[in-house]
């Protein structure tokens, strides 16, 4: 065959690979069906060894790259699960004949929760100062509205957030009520508010991007109130899913996020900070490639095309976030100070020091 001849191949075998995948995403919501219907987990870790060994072992025979398998595998797997999980959660209808709310609907997490509580059934509202979404109800004023919605979502920003709970607190609305604030210490007041209404509330911190479809292996924290109802209703929301729900205290979480966020963020920061003030220009080190800078470099850029506005308030309004930022400072300081000095045993101990960490909390989160 000509070259042309050959494209025209590849491009039929392209479509074909593209029809055996919805036919395999047909077969992933009848295997759902039958899941549910068995009471048996959507996760299966042992098929999924299965199909990837299996997977590797065909390729080796047929000579193909054996770690391209897998990859491709694992890219099915992760497709499948996430049509099983939306198939879970819509069959369970938790919201069906129930109306919700979504305070900051139109928001990037806003959105995510929408189609979340509508996929379960809930009819739901969008109140947003940008307007409403095609096949929701837009609620143009609801400080003034009754609020006869069984779930009340605040998605909005955390300077908002604090001063919108405390005017539900003054409503007392019958539904459940919770914020996504990625910090709970700026929102303490309100909080309480709320709690000393009488008021269902509870919150949460979904610890995932509204671009998430699979919710295996993801993290949803609540914060424990004192509502244990409200506590449990909200993480029902979750059940039909496959993320890992976390309960804790509202002092705990912002302890612990100012290390899983703000260091992390704050590292990034630094990172693309001092690459920005090299002097040395991007194009020229466009053409070099490592494996640790690429991969630290696709993290960077996520992180600085985030909103600066949330980032800071992440830094800025945590009361613990100092604690953070400063084990920051000293580590840096101290490797510079190894480096310097020509200082071999330092060095080392730090490297050994934080493997001795990461081996630790690879073995708890392998529990």
């Amino acid at each position: 065959m000509n070259l042309d001849e050959l494209r025209t191949a590849l491009t039929e075998l392209d479509g074909q690979l593209v029809e055996l995948v919805a036919r395999r995403q047909a077969l992933s919501e009848q295997v759902a069906a039958v899941k549910r219907a068995t009471g048996r987990a959507t996760r299966d870790f042992g098929r999924e060894r299965e199909v990837i060994l299996r997977g590797r072992t065909a390729a080796q025979r047929l000579g193909v790259s054996p770690d391209l398998a897998e990859s491709l595998l694992r890219q099915l797997i992760q497709s499948s699960l996430a049509t099983q999980e939306q198939a879970g959660v819509a069959a369970q209808a938790h919201g069906s004949g129930k109306r919700a709310l979504v305070i900051g609907g139109r928001g990037k997490m806003g959105g995510w929760f929408v189609e979340f509580l509508a996929s379960q059934g809930f009819r739901v509202s969008i109140a947003d100062p940008a307007g409403g979404l095609p096949g929701f109800d837009y609620l143009a004023d609801w400080p003034n509205d009754p609020l006869e919605f069984d779930v009340i979502v605040l998605a909005t920003p955390l300077s908002a957030t604090a001063n919108l709970l405390q005017t539900l607190a003054k409503r007392k609305p019958r539904g459940l009520i919770f914020d996504l604030g990625s910090l709970k210490t700026p929102l303490r007041t309100g909080l309480d508010a709320l709690v000393n209404a009488g008021c269902r509330v509870t919150s949460l911190h979904p610890m995932f991007g509204p671009d998430t479809e699979l919710l295996s292996g993801r993290h949803v924290i609540f914060i424990d109130l004192g509502n244990a109802a409200a506590l449990q209703e909200a993480q029902e929301l979750f059940a039909p899913t496959m993320a890992e729900r976390v309960v804790m205290g509202l002092d705990e979480h912002d302890r612990l996020i100012a290390y899983v966020l703000g260091l992390s963020h704050a590292l990034n920061i630094v990172f693309f900070t001092a690459l920005a003030e090299s002097g040395e220009a991007a194009p020229r080190l466009a053409k070099l490639s490592s494996t640790t800078f690429d991969a630290q470099l696709d993290v960077a850029g996520r992180v600085a095309a985030e909103s600066p506005d949330l980032y800071f308030e992440i830094q800025s309004l945590n009361e613990y976030g100092g604690e953070s930022l400063l084990a920051l400072q000293q580590a840096v300081e101290r490797l510079v100070a190894a480096v310097r000095t020509k200082d071999s045993e330092e060095f080392t101990a730090i490297m050994n020091r934080g493997r001795a960490y990461l081996d630790v909390r690879a073995a708890a989160r392998a529990r």
